[in-house]
């Protein structure tokens, strides 16, 4: 019995050894080569996503700042903060200190910022 069960986990370890050979040789092929280079320009937009929903998430939750009517877009780490009502002065500059502590984020412009 104890031959028997050493037998069926040579044969097992085997089995898979030459399995994974199989697929090891398979995911060497050049498509996934060009879906890497798109994974890249996906890891752009979904920091971009990430970075853009970030902002807006601590412009909410911070006290004094109007964060619901506080636009934010993002391109390439770029933040761009808007608004269509007036913010104070020190609103504006609360929410671009806020804006640059975030990882990511390259500039910030609040130009877009009505303020008083």
């Amino acid at each position: 019995m104890k031959k028997f069960a050493i037998a069926a986990a040579t044969a097992t370890a085997l089995t898979l050894t030459m399995a994974n050979g199989a697929f090891a040789q398979q995911s060497s092929q050049a498509p996934l080569t060009v879906a890497a280079g798109e994974m890249t320009k996906a890891a752009e937009v979904g920091s971009d996503t990430w970075i853009t929903t970030k902002v807006k998430a601590d412009l909410m939750t911070e006290k004094g700042i109007p964060g619901t009517d506080i636009e934010v877009e993002t391109n390439k780490g770029v933040v761009s903060l808007s608004s269509k009502t007036t913010v104070t002065d020190s609103q504006k500059k609360l929410a671009v200190d806020i804006t640059k502590k975030i990882d990511g984020v390259k500039a910030v412009s609040a130009d877009g910022l009505k303020a008083n």
